[in-house]
């Protein structure tokens, strides 16, 4: 049995996921893995970090952070507290850091600090956090190279849906030449109920209150979200690294019911697409709307669910279509690159 210690950044929505699926999936981890998977330290932006050598005890950590404002200095029996995430990643040790803090597409901190930092004392990393992956991905990667350890962000693009792990490793030797797809499940789902005639005021409020859209729905609706994981298919499926400038970038909220069902009658859908093209030896990349034939494999994606299309020299066409957001299935990313790595 092979014990594998985890260090956790973010212990929000995403890192209380990530600790749920953990809680659930322990002894199935044993028998199928053999592994024993214990989480050493967990920190927060508000609270700092937490220790505890031979690992904390899941369903208490569940428990404060069903507690709104507890802060996770209130675990009790921690050996070791810190006030920032940083200065406990600098001062314990672990196999993996799993990083789960907050998308910042300014500067991609505080996460593109934790990441650095762990991969400089030759920790493995695994992130949800999408800010890094596009702003540094081919540099953090080097940067794992060098210290001889795994970055892996399956997560970032479309949460526990394979795409990454299946283009760079199941399509390994395929010559990638274009990819397009459904990024934002939050965007899919406002453009699909529009479609039937309902106005996009009525429809975002209804998103928001079932989860697929924050209270600030910018990231999303303005193409942020989709830009963030363009640059990361940029990066890591072409191994090109864009700037967000060099992205054309467009979002839904000057669409109308009115051009959606002109679309429909016209036998088309409207999708908010990221496309990356491979031209000479240059990469074309935009975030845009789209009008699709239903012939389109894209076309009929309907609601949060997400989708990409991969074209390549070998495999003419594959098509990935899953989940693209929520909890449970950004945990299941972390948790197969969790398991990867260990591997």
């Amino acid at each position: 049995m092979k014990v594998l210690r985890l260090s956790l950044a973010g212990f929000g929505v995403v890192g209380q996921g990530l600790v749920e699926l953990l809680n659930r999936k322990q002894e199935y981890l044993r028998q199928a893995f053999e592994l024993d998977v214990r989480l050493v330290g967990v920190g927060n932006g508000h609270h700092g970090f937490i220790y505890h050598e031979e690992g904390l005890n899941l369903p208490t950590l569940l428990d404060l952070g069903a507690q709104p404002g507890r802060p996770l200095v209130n675990y009790p029996g921690a050996h070791h507290h810190w006030g920032t995430i940083l200065k406990g990643i600098e001062k314990t040790s672990a196999d993996i850091l799993v990083e789960a803090t907050s998308t910042n597409l300014r500067d991609a901190e505080p996460g593109l600090s934790h990441i650095t930092t762990a991969l400089r004392m030759s920790t493995h990393v695994v992130t949800a956090n999408k800010g890094p992956g596009a702003l540094a991905a081919l540099d953090l990667l080097a940067l794992a190279r060098q210290q001889g350890v795994q970055l892996r962000m399956e997560s970032t693009v479309m949460a526990g849906t394979p795409v990454l792990s299946t283009i760079r490793e199941g399509m390994a030797g395929a010559s990638i030449q274009s990819v397009r797809g459904i990024l934002n499940g939050t965007t899919n789902y406002i453009l699909t109920a529009m479609a039937g005639g309902r106005a996009y005021d009525e429809v975002l409020a209804e998103a928001q209150a079932q989860g697929y859209a924050e209270t600030d729905p910018t990231a999303d609706v303005e193409g942020y979200d989709a830009l963030a994981k363009t640059l990361i298919l940029a990066a890591l499926v072409f191994n090109q690294p864009l700037k967000p400038e060099q992205v054309a970038r467009h979002g839904i909220t000057a669409i109308t019911p009115a051009d959606l069902q002109q679309a429909d009658h016209a036998g088309k859908r409207i999708k908010l697409l990221g496309s990356i093209q491979r031209v000479g030896d240059k990469l074309e990349a935009s975030v845009a709307l789209h009008s699709l034939p239903l012939a389109d494999p894209l076309a009929r994606i309907d609601g949060a669910t997400n989708a990409l299309v991969i074209q390549s020299d070998t495999l003419s066409e594959v098509t990935i279509t899953g989940p693209g957001a929520g909890a449970t299935q950004t945990a299941q990313g972390l948790l197969a690159d969790i398991i990867a790595c260990a591997q």
